[in-house]
């Protein structure tokens, strides 16, 4: 069944969001959320922690906030088509019997965008709003001055009344809260005056938030007012003791990188700390192939290129990070293994990208997702290798081939073909075979995790190049690699510990 949630988020601390908020959040099929032309959402972000994988967001993007436009009916007829058509977008997940959450800053019902969804919806589809904690309240609670008292009467006005109107208002008011600052302060900071009020004015900015800022109003340089800001006129009654308490410490923000493991596969191989990192990145860059694995996300920009690139795609992600933005740089599998944890790094080690942090977010790897599908062929020392030429020289391959052979490593082997490079997958094997028996236990996992899975057990002696693409990883058994069953596995203990121990016990 279908239903409709306005629910309300607070003032941005999300551990202000209440429990029945969190729980429809949770919940939801569909998440929407407005945000300016820039695409960042404040509502997306405080309700991120409550959110699941797998929901679908709709991004209700105003096409207009304080600019001009030409739209023939003005602003106010651009905003009324807007709604119209967010209400209609809406009106389809309903339809179709999903349930749909929109976040709205503060409380759905005061000064709030879901008003105007709830007035279009409300009367076709079953609907509630879920309440939320106030701007004012949040002000109120940050600058430890009691609102309002006993009989006091407060008033609530919005900044873009005259100056005059705003001061009539306030002159004759016990209490006040003045919404809606930014362009307006310069009124509204009149109005005070006017009235006689600008000396017990508070200055409240983004409350309960890590760029919270607190003032006495007339301290403030308006040049620095921010829309998510207000002014109260506190309760009377309890004389202020003290000064008000300080603003929070906010930072220039600065960007990163942060190199995220995909896993084999799809979401059932991420981890939540990889999935984490995705969900908060600005920006996500990547492979084509593998940034296609990650849901959309309307919020966040995406930069595919090509698989060949990887040193001008760490270049660019570091760009876009010394410029604030926070990227994901994506990667199949292990970032570490193979992938583009090495190239980012490389990159990130020029003095000019010094001041970018990166960090790695591993990832579950092929070797260990084809290990588990047929036992634990790892279970023992084992090596990794890659087959592919691009970066460095078959000799070197062929010479680390041989030399794990004969030092009897279980041996994980990436990249073994491609469509330009397939001469190496029977050159390998013959290498082996020179150090290993002919019926050495080899897995052949093919895009494992993925909907073409296929996995094979085949005698190394049978190995046939034909059966192997570049989507395969293959595992090598060693001379103790037991294949019984089906089940392929390696036993932790080697004989020589086990002769070894032996001695000791009679010596």
């Amino acid at each position: 069944m279908s239903m409709l949630y306005g629910v309300g988020l607070g003032p941005g601390d999300p551990e202000l969001v209440t429990v029945k908020a969190a729980r429809l959040i949770g919940a939801a099929d569909v998440i929407a959320y407005h945000s300016a032309r820039h695409g960042r959402s404040i509502a997306r972000s405080v309700a991120a922690p409550y959110m699941r994988n797998g929901q679908i967001e709709e991004l209700l993007m105003y096409p207009v906030t304080t600019e001009t436009t030409d739209h023939p009916g003005g602003y106010r007829g651009a905003l009324e088509d807007f709604y119209e058509a967010a209400a209609a977008r809406l009106a389809e997940h309903l339809d179709a019997g999903r349930t749909v959450v929109v976040l709205a800053e503060g409380d759905p019902m005061f000064y709030g965008s879901y008003m105007h969804l709830h007035k279009r919806l409300a009367h076709r589809y079953p609907a509630e709003v879920v309440p939320g904690v106030t701007s004012i309240s949040a002000a109120a609670a940050v600058s430890g001055r009691p609102l309002v008292e006993g009989n006091e009467i407060l008033t609530v006005l919005p900044g873009t009344l005259p100056p005059d109107v705003l001061a009539e208002r306030l002159a004759n008011t016990d209490c006040a809260a003045v919404m809606k600052l930014g362009r307006t302060f310069g009124n509204v900071r009149s109005g005070l005056a006017e009235s006689g009020r600008l000396a017990e004015a508070v200055y409240v900015e983004r409350a309960t938030t890590d760029k919270q800022r607190i003032e006495q109003l007339s301290e403030v340089d308006p040049s620095t007012v921010p829309y998510f800001s207000l002014a109260l006129v506190p309760s009377r009654l309890t004389p202020a003791t003290g000064g008000l308490p300080e603003s929070s410490t906010v930072e220039e923000r600065k960007g990163e990188v942060v190199v995220v493991g995909l896993g084999p596969a799809g979401r059932d191989w991420l981890t939540p700390e990889a999935a984490a990192a995705l969900t908060t990145a600005d920006e996500l860059v990547g492979y084509t192939t593998y940034l296609d694995r990650v849901p959309v996300n309307p919020r966040q920009k995406r930069h595919a290129s090509d698989n060949r690139v990887e040193a001008e795609r760490a270049e660019f992600a570091l760009d876009l990070a010394s410029r604030g933005s926070r990227v994901a740089v994506v990667s199949s599998g292990d970032p570490g293994i193979f992938a583009m944890a090495s190239a980012v790094l490389e990159v990130a080690a020029e003095p000019r990208w010094q001041d970018v942090p990166v960090r790695v977010v591993p990832g579950l790897t092929a070797a260990q997702a084809v290990a588990s599908r047929v036992g634990a062929p790892l279970g023992h020392d084992f090596c990794v290798l890659s087959l592919s030429t691009y970066l460095k020289p078959w000799e070197v391959i062929a010479q680390r081939l041989s030399a794990a052979a004969q030092a009897d490593l279980v041996i994980a082997i990436y990249n073994p073909a491609s469509k330009s490079r397939t001469w190496q997958v029977g050159t390998a094997r013959d290498i082996l075979l020179e150090h290993r028996p002919a019926d050495t236990p080899v897995v052949i996992g093919r895009d494992v995790g993925g909907p073409e899975e296929s996995v094979r057990v085949v005698r190394l002696a049978d190995l046939d190049p034909a059966d192997v693409d570049m989507r395969c990883l293959l595992l090598v058994g060693s001379s103790q690699t037991q294949w019984e069953a089906g089940r392929v596995y390696t036993p932790r203990r080697y004989p020589a510990v086990a002769v070894n121990a032996s001695q000791d016990q009679v010596q």
